[in-house]
């Protein structure tokens, strides 16, 4: 247990909100050029919804590519995050993210991040660009390095409670914080960092936005309730992306001991209901998925996979590691189409006749019903579902993360609902929107949690407001 304070208010050089990934890619930033910083999560533990994800970041022309042969760039990147996004995202927070996300790979891996030995395709990417973490471990490698610098001072189980602006520059310099039961102030030289995360844990703030997931399966961080977004909202802050919060696809609909998805259908597996139809384009991003498995009788499909597809699975990416869920006993298997159909009591005809179709429409490289012609995105031959045994993988949508939040520039300083910076005031991480648009490609959220956190700490270096008296928000 942490000692009580001594004093009523803390200074240091930048306060950070929230230690999941962003927030410790800022503090190591910041620290690193000499920054004294002060760190503080609400829960008892760092990590947030960071640990708990899928540990893909999406990055292009690494040298873990070049290994497999993968032709990728910066600019590919950005013509896939603009189109999966259906170009409602904000052009230059792409550009922000495109523009650092190689001097951020080798960052991490330079400060102790260990990445898998190769790279997969998955949600959004026209090549194969997910690079494989343990994402707890990296945030604890992350807080080490912080640790190292001897310039960090890292508060757990102290929340935030309202920001504090200057008087007469009205800029942000602070925080108020309770801490086993202590209220306290923590005052920033450079400002406040919100990487605070997202509200898939407050279902009032969902319903307001995506009543359509009410009943949805919601996983994430227990201290994700909107924290951040509350606070710079009570300061005027604009906001981003609300109308594209999206349930994920994949989710096993009863497993309490597997938080992640299954994506069986990024390596050729079919989604179908409970009617044994097909439903959607299975290509598309998980996130669109899992808009049309909602609309869904019950919100309840399977992945329909055969032992072909099974194999090709990758036991190093969480949600392609199709094997381990059969270990796990989530998979059906049956010897025939027709046992797997009375197994998950879908009509044996209609699921024979949808798999014979989609198997036709293979072969003649053309998709009436829904228009797939990839296995995910741009990229992968289709391949067709014949090798028994066969398997269903009962899914659902769940509410990993709101990937919407607070407005912000490029610099990653928070915009008002005019437009104007707030002064002193950066976010990063799941607490903003603007990056993904309409729908998501895997590994960009752990991508700009790592990427803009350190260009937030990097741009309130740059924008020292000196404060004055102190208000309240």
């Amino acid at each position: 247990m942490q000692a009580k304070h001594d004093i009523m208010n803390l200074q240091t050089d930048l306060l950070i909100i929230g230690g999941g990934l962003a927030g410790f890619c800022a503090a190591l930033d910041a620290t690193r050029a000499g920054h004294d910083v002060i760190l503080i999560e609400k829960q008892p533990d760092i990590g947030g919804s960071s640990a708990m994800s899928g540990g893909c970041l999406a990055f292009a022309g690494t040298d873990l590519q070049q290994t497999d042969g993968v032709e990728d760039s910066s600019e590919l990147l950005f013509k896939d995050l603009r189109e999966v996004g259906q170009f409602e995202n904000d052009e230059t927070l792409v550009r922000a993210y495109v523009d650092n996300q190689l001097d951020t790979y080798h960052w991490l891996k330079e400060a102790g991040v260990v990445f898998g030995t190769h790279v997969e395709a998955s949600s959004g990417q026209s090549v194969p660009r997910v690079h494989n973490v343990d994402p707890a471990d990296m945030v604890r490698t992350l807080a080490a390095r912080v640790k190292e610098t001897g310039k960090a001072r890292v508060l757990t189980s102290a929340a935030a409670q309202r920001l504090l602006r200057a008087v007469g520059t009205r800029a942000v310099i602070g925080a108020t914080v309770a801490q086993e039961g202590e209220t306290f102030t923590v005052h920033g030289r450079l400002g406040v960092i919100l990487a605070s995360g997202g509200f898939c844990r407050n279902a009032e703030l969902v319903h307001r936005y995506a009543p359509q997931y009410d009943a949805a399966v919601f996983i994430g961080g227990d201290g994700n309730v909107g924290d951040g977004l509350r606070m710079a909202w009570e300061l005027g802050a604009d906001h981003r992306d609300m109308i594209y919060i999206k349930g994920t696809y994949g989710k096993h609909p009863t497993d309490e001991t597997n938080h992640h998805s299954c994506l069986a259908v990024y390596k050729g597996a079919i989604a179908v209901n409970q009617d044994g139809h097909r439903f959607v384009d299975e290509s598309i991003s998980y996130k669109l998925l899992g808009d049309a498995c909602i609309r869904q009788p019950y919100g309840a499909t399977y992945q329909i996979l055969d032992r072909r597809i099974l194999e090709s699975g990758d036991n190093l990416t969480r949600i392609l590691d199709l094997e381990r869920r059969l270990e796990e006993g989530l998979m059906i298997e049956a010897d025939t189409l027709e046992e797997l159909a009375a197994l998950i009591e879908v009509p044996a005809n209609t699921l024979a006749e949808t798999v014979a179709n989609y198997n036709r429409y293979v072969d003649e490289g053309h998709d009436p019903d829904f228009g797939r012609r990839h296995l995910v995105h741009e990229y992968g031959e289709l391949v067709r579902i014949e090798q028994g045994p066969f398997y269903a993988y009962p899914s659902t949508a769940a509410v990993f993360g709101t990937y919407c939040g607070v407005r912000i520039d490029a610099e990653m300083r928070v915009l008002d609902v005019d437009g104007e910076p707030i002064a002193g005031l950066y976010a990063a991480g799941e607490v903003v929107g603007g990056l993904h648009g309409a729908a998501y490609k895997t590994g960009t959220a752990l991508g700009k949690a790592a990427i803009f956190g350190r260009l937030a700490a990097r741009s309130a270096k740059q924008h020292i407001e000196e404060p004055v008296e102190c208000i309240s928000s």
